[in-house]
């Protein structure tokens, strides 16, 4: 795998990590998109993305839900904001943006999903766009 702003420090300050600075409900790891450490810095452009994703059988289910810190960084370029979402099928359901220097809890952002029966691909997706 090549190595990206989002996959340069797996298991330390992105993608699976043991806990910080609070430990979530579960008292398990969290799943970083990004990074943990405040103030690492990377090149990039409105549209990449950092996503996780995985097959949920939705069949009898009302809503999916995910609950969120949001951070970005003061120094983010002007007119850029960071967007979390909870994606269905690669679809956003729910989405919030986040704006330079300032960090949101989304303490739970759902998605309507009692119309659909099966196997679905639920993810939430964090995806750099013009602001």
């Amino acid at each position: 795998m090549a190595l990206t702003a989002f996959t340069s420090r797996l298991g330390m300050g992105q993608g699976r990590i043991r806990p910080q600075r609070a430990a979530p409900a579960s008292g398990e790891y969290l799943f970083v998109l990004g990074d943990a450490e405040p103030g690492r810095r990377f090149e990039l452009a409105p549209g990449d993305i950092a996503e996780v994703t995985q097959a949920v059988d939705v069949t009898g289910v009302d809503l999916v839900r995910t609950a969120l810190r949001l951070r970005v960084p003061a120094g983010a370029p002007a007119g850029l904001a960071w967007e979390a979402s909870l994606v269905v099928d690669g679809v956003k359901h729910a989405r919030t943006l986040g704006r330079p220097g300032r960090e949101r809890l989304v303490g739970d952002m759902a998605a309507n999903v009692s119309k659909l029966s099966g196997v679905h691909t639920v993810g939430v997706r964090l995806e750099l766009v013009s602001s």
